[in-house]
């Protein structure tokens, strides 16, 4: 996470907004094709027990036909972008990306057959030297004055060094294009994980498509880097709480007791993790800005401010859907899914004629108001699981949340009110805030208990320790 950090605060700074929002009038499209061409089989490979070797064979062709055709579709389309955002230089940007299409098409099922054998050192090692190596192509070429085509250049390069890493580090190679027995199963799976899938990545990608549409790359720049940065921590807190939560609530389905009190467990410690350091940053979002990106980005100040509020609640709303994953609820899950993409389609729609700021501002409000009780209750409607226990498990979060806001805020105004913003001011500021984050974690009595628990843990398991290294 501190890699892809320092890369969207390194590349803000070297590149204009109107770089990163011509890119992302590509991406915004490319997130929902991506979604295609994986088409959910390399989730049907991770899952399924005992799979054959033909049967991953009929996936790969088709992971990578499907690459191809996509890749091919949207360079045949790179004109048309082109003309309805209005920018003629897209064209040959898309049609560069679309080679990533291809490249990524051949790489799905290694790079499943990978986590199937969880080989998960080999996979950080390869998407680290992915990154590191796209990161310093784009920063070479920034500097060299190439403008976008540092950030075209990185979307490449990953995914090539990640096809050519994940074929050397897995010796699996393909058969011959051949049908195989139980291919249909598979892509029925698949194919409910993708419309799952595309009905959430939709709902992310209207407000860029729309921003681009309407106010061009600049405005759109700002808008899609404020949306990487904030939202950055919660993408990289959410893969390991459902790689860990996942196999433990399915082991506990038919132990009510214990699953209900483990997902109280796992919302309550997601929440405190999340909402009170978003709740932070909210009031220190000018700080934030000037310190990170620079005065030239000053226009995102907002924008990090009502993002903050967004990324305070959508880690426990996304962990909800743990709820239909464990208990075999695809089907609900689907139509979850749908209704929660309305929701935040209407709230862009709403935001639009307030400009960028009211898109964000909007879907900030209509999250907390709208979304957040309606995928509470959606997910609670059967299993062990109710409303109550969710709202019980986040109630110190959003305590502790009000009290850190309110502290960062009245600390700053009454020591900070005319000074310009420093790392060293941020720090002691947000001292503060886990000051009070501290103070309202100990006024819940579970939150109590759990600090108190941890304690003993930790002093049971010093003194082990010290008593080892007595005895050598």
């Amino acid at each position: 996470m501190l890699g892809q950090g320092a890369t969207l605060v390194v590349l803000a700074r070297l590149l204009p907004p109107s770089a990163f929002g011509l890119l992302a009038m590509v991406a915004s499209l490319g997130a929902v094709l991506d979604l295609v061409k994986e088409f959910g089989l390399s989730a049907a490979t991770i899952q399924k027990p005992g799979i054959s070797h033909a049967q991953v064979s009929a996936l790969f062709w088709i992971n990578a036909a499907a690459g191809t055709l996509l890749g091919t579709g949207l360079a045949l389309a790179a004109p048309l972008l082109a003309r309805f955002y209005g920018q003629p230089d897209l064209e040959a940007v898309t049609e560069w990306l679309a080679v990533g299409f291809v490249l990524s098409g051949l790489t799905v099922q290694h790079w499943a057959l990978l986590r199937r054998q969880m080989r998960f050192g080999a996979i950080a090692g390869l998407e680290t030297a992915a990154d590191v190596a796209s990161f310093a192509v784009a920063i070479a070429l920034a500097l060299a004055g190439k403008g976008y085509w540092a950030l075209v250049a990185q979307r490449l390069v990953s995914p090539a060094l990640l096809m050519a890493g994940s074929w050397t580090v897995c010796r699996w190679r393909p058969a011959r294009p051949a049908p195989a027995q139980g291919i249909r199963e598979l892509l029925r799976f698949g194919g409910s994980v993708t419309a799952s899938g595309l009905a959430l990545a939709l709902a992310r990608s209207v407000d860029q498509i729309l921003i681009g549409w309407l106010w061009g790359p600049a405005i759109l720049g700002l808008y899609e880097r404020t949306t990487r940065l904030v939202l950055l921590p919660v993408n990289t807190i959410n893969a390991p709480v459902y790689a860990a939560g996942m196999p433990a609530l399915s082991r506990l389905i038919d132990q009510p007791e214990r699953y209900r009190s483990m997902f109280r467990q796992i919302m309550q410690k997601l929440a405190l993790l999340t909402m009170p350091v978003f709740a932070i940053a909210a009031v220190l979002a000018d700080w934030l800005v000037v310190i990170l990106f620079g005065p030239a980005w000053a226009q995102a100040i907002p924008l990090v401010a009502l993002f903050s509020v967004s990324a305070a609640y959508l880690p426990v709303l996304m962990a909800a859907s743990l709820l239909y994953m464990t208990q075999g609820r695809s089907g609900e899950m689907l139509r979850a899914s749908l209704i929660d993409a309305a929701l935040c389609i209407a709230a862009i729609l709403a935001g639009l004629p307030w400009g960028v700021t009211g898109v964000a501002a909007s879907i900030a409000f209509a999250g907390l108001v709208v979304r957040l009780p309606v995928a509470f209750w959606l997910a609670t409607r059967r299993g062990p699981v109710s409303i109550g226990d969710i709202t019980t498990a986040i109630r110190p979060a959003v305590c502790a949340a009000v009290m850190a806001g309110i502290a960062v805020w009245a600390v700053r105004h009454a020591a900070f009110a005319e000074e310009a913003p420093t790392v060293g001011g941020v720090l002691l500021v947000g001292l503060c805030g886990l000051a009070a984050i501290g103070l309202a974690v100990l006024a819940w009595p579970e939150t109590r208990n759990e600090v108190a628990r941890l304690s003993m843990t930790v002093h049971s398991k010093g003194r082990a320790l010290w008593s080892s290294s007595v005895r050598t």
